[in-house]
């Protein structure tokens, strides 16, 4: 078990029993803390709930009573709990400070640590950097919101390993002290309003990843995103930027036709697997944090001419009859439909549609230039119908399930032409998850061989 050495608090209330919060109580307890639970859904007779009670933590469930906030002296809660619940609320009052389980991770591994954010693009990010470590034989862990819980894996490193964090802005609100050694920042939009309630709000929590690094620390950052490269002015850590539009002496950059690291060649362009320009500053990205790591050109290299993409984020599925087809049910929103769409020069048959929130698809409309035909699913139909008329789509279909969307793609299309499910909508009308509806669509894929 590795100590705990610079957190000075007795009294820990955890608040929310969710993975994050049990490896946080487990790592408090281990370390002798007084540690309070306080879950809402959790039930008595949770074998967790017996768990920690066994290893001396008070679990308090079935609601938040103030009373939890009694005697505590610090607070860390689950990311996912808005600040303007009536307990946290109350904390504030009392001057509690809180923060996330990410805080307690960077306290037992900061030196080894590479923590990418951004509004898009983190898991790609994150799966490169690790993979192009492992191809150079260099000991590396993922963590954080890619699915591993940051706390768990902090205790699991040997020497000189290092873990790669993807961390969302909901776990960077909550950070007091943490720093990685290796930041990178891909990009903010407008993203998580109703979390943040301002765009000010939301970005300042994207900062948090280098606002303690120092001199002796790096900041990996997308020069060609005006918001990001005006935030990064009051860094003090070593800046290293990325860039798909001008040549950067410090740090990766595209041309035409190659990918340079400072003023080196690493490969050619057309050798890349990824789609789109929005995975090309993913790429550069990975490259600056793999090389200050230690990765080989030769490693990386193998990796960018092999890897076909996170699952469900613009993922090559197969090449069927000249057909490409690519499953991005990630896409739960319009601005990632718009990204995918830009990947592609050649026709597009889009599958698209879901959970209807309210909102119109209008902003798709000068995205869709290159789609020849549209399949759409889910409650959104009408809604989608109605723009991709007035885009003047060739070919305008509806189908009932995942299985008749892509036969009819399918059916749609011509040798070259791609078979996209970018679908602009949550998945909730049919679909548990966005994971399952693009697990569907691999499968339907598979069916046409």
């Amino acid at each position: 078990m590795k100590e705990l050495t610079n957190f000075p608090y007795s009294h820990v209330l955890v608040l929310g029993l969710a993975k994050s919060g049990t490896a946080a109580a487990r790592l408090l307890l281990q370390n002798g803390k007084n540690v309070r639970v306080n879950d809402q859904n959790a039930d008595e007779t949770d074998a967790i709930v017996d768990e920690l009670k066994s290893m001396g933590a008070e679990v308090i469930t079935g609601s938040h009573p103030i009373s939890v906030l009694d005697g505590v002296e610090i607070i860390i809660k689950n990311p996912g709990i808005p600040y303007d619940t009536p307990l946290l609320q109350e904390a504030c009052k009392r001057d509690i400070p809180m923060i996330t389980e990410i805080e307690l991770a960077g306290n037992l591994s900061e030196t080894a640590t590479i923590g990418i954010t951004g509004s898009n693009g983190k898991t790609t990010t994150t799966t490169l950097t690790a993979e192009m470590l492992k191809e150079s034989s260099e000991p590396v862990k993922v963590a954080g919101n890619i699915g591993y819980v940051a706390t768990e894996v902090a205790q699991t490193l040997e020497k000189n390993e290092k873990m790669v964090l993807e961390l969302s802005s909901f776990q960077l609100m909550g950070v007091k002290r943490f720093k990685p050694k290796i930041a990178v920042l891909l990009n903010i939009f407008h993203a998580h309003l109703d979390y943040h309630k301002t765009f000010e709000n939301y970005k300042n929590a994207k900062c948090n990843i280098f606002a303690n690094q120092t001199a002796d620390d790096f900041l990996i950052y997308n020069a060609d995103d005006k918001t990001v490269r005006e935030a990064v002015t009051s860094a003090r850590s070593v800046k290293i930027p990325f860039s798909l539009r001008k040549r950067v002496e410090n740090g990766a950059w595209a041309d035409d036709t190659s990918i340079y690291f400072k003023n080196e060649k690493l490969m050619d362009k057309q050798d890349i697997v990824l789609a789109g320009d929005h995975n090309l500053e993913n790429v550069l990205a990975s490259i600056c944090a793999a090389k200050l790591s230690g990765a080989s050109n030769q490693a990386i290299h193998n990796v960018l001419t092999t890897f076909a993409g996170v699952r469900h984020r613009l993922q090559f599925v197969n090449r069927i009859n000249d057909r490409l087809f690519y499953n991005d049910s990630k896409a739960t929103n319009i601005l990632a439909t718009q990204k995918a769409l830009s990947s592609f020069k050649q026709p597009v048959i889009l599958l698209a549609g879901g959970l209807d929130r309210g909102n119109e698809f209008d902003d798709l409309k000068p995205f869709l230039k290159n789609v020849k035909g549209i399949i759409l699913i889910g409650e959104t139909k009408d809604k989608m119908s109605r723009v991709a008329r007035e885009a003047a789509i060739p070919f305008i279909e509806r189908a009932e399930n995942m299985e008749d969307a892509v036969e009819q793609a399918y059916n749609l299309s011509e040798r070259h032409d791609v078979v996209l499910l970018s679908p602009a909508c949550a998945s909730w009308d049919q679909y548990q998850t966005f994971e399952e509806r693009g697990n569907m669509f691999i499968q339907a894929v598979h069916t046409l061989l």
